[in-house]
């Protein structure tokens, strides 16, 4: 079966399943979904618990060997797979023969990142959903975070109210590890399990989790406002400003290769292959963006950040961003500084 991770906890209190593939890339909530499956182990006697690192040059002989070799400690064991890649290649078979065939008093449990399309519809991968139970971990959505936190203060017995949720969505920026220890933190200081505006405004720090693509991203769909904060995050986070023109540049990439195929109706690619799939945002944008000139002022941030040209290589990225964004006009002067 398929199942979500609300839907986890009902299914473990029903019965235990021979084999569970929790995949994600959400950390928080893929910790969580292994360790009620563990708990659940344990309450059901699996007090052997053996943890197996499938990397490159994994001995897959290993694994098979331990399912039939009998337990020196426990009737019952837990045989735990961390697969980050979600690929065992050589080892795909020994996973479809635990899944269709589970070894007698073994209870599998296999940890991964997100699986791609192809890997979601490997034989394994649809024995383990068969026989067993596949928790698949997407990422919260903005939309739906406030949503999540209030689920999440109940869980705590707190009511959060709306305008307080939405504070705390804004400062974590989708880092669910800090949007839970904010909760935690908030249950210590409400007055009568309340957690009100006034309250996070003294509370909650910015936990925001950046990334390079978060930027880009933004200013390719205009969020000016957020693309601006994120920026701002990385810069004091010590983003290097060559990693962050990386990521602008492989965005309007992106955005070239889009117009390109509209106005010749092409597949073709246009021979960049570092480019960004530009998001649904950012390409009803498309006939506005001045992309040449912001492609050209991408050049010459570069060069300043080589020390090629004169020019505050912070200047450059934050002319470029909000360009890119529609709320500066790229210029031939971006980056520069008085001799």
């Amino acid at each position: 079966m398929r199942l979500s991770p609300d839907q986890l906890p009902s299914a473990l209190q029903r019965g235990i399943k021979p084999v569970y593939l929790v995949s994600g890339d959400e950390p928080l909530t893929v910790g969580e979904c292994a360790d009620a499956i563990r708990a659940a182990a344990r309450a059901a006697g699996y007090a052997d618990r053996t943890v197996f690192f499938i990397e490159r040059g994994f001995s897959w002989d290993e694994l098979h060997h331990a399912t039939q070799a009998l337990s020196l400690f426990a009737d019952r064991r837990l045989f735990e797979l961390r697969m980050p890649s979600g690929k065992p290649d050589k080892g795909a078979q020994v996973l479809l023969d635990i899944a269709n065939e589970p070894p007698p008093d073994v209870l599998t449990l296999i940890v991964t990142d997100k699986l791609d399309r192809k890997a979601s519809e490997a034989a394994w991968v649809r024995a383990i959903e068969k026989q067993g139970a596949w928790i698949p971990v997407w990422p919260v959505s903005a939309d739906s975070l406030p949503s999540w936190l209030e689920r999440r203060a109940a869980i705590l017995g707190l009511t959060l109210e709306a305008p307080a949720a939405r504070i705390i969505v804004e400062r974590v920026e989708g880092n669910l590890l800090a949007a839970k220890q904010e909760l935690e933190i908030l249950a210590l200081l409400a007055e009568g399990g309340v957690i009100g505006e006034s309250l996070v405004m003294r509370t909650v720090g910015d936990s925001a989790r950046y990334d390079v693509f978060q930027l880009a991203e933004a200013a390719a769909a205009g969020d000016a406002a957020r693309a601006l904060r994120v920026l701002i995050g990385l810069r004091g986070e010590g983003t290097a400003p060559t990693l962050i023109l990386w990521a602008l540049v492989r965005e309007l990439r992106g955005l070239w290769q889009a117009r390109e195929r509209d106005r010749t109706g092409s597949n073709g690619g246009g021979g960049w292959h570092q480019a960004a799939k530009p998001s649904p945002r950012a390409l009803r944008r498309l006939g506005k963006m001045p992309l040449a000139a912001l492609l050209q002022e991408a050049a010459r941030a570069d060069r300043t950040l080589k020390g090629i040209v004169p020019g505050d290589p912070w200047s450059c990225i934050i002319s470029l961003t909000m360009g890119t964004a529609g709320a500066l006009q790229a210029s031939q002067d971006s980056g520069r500084v008085a001799s």
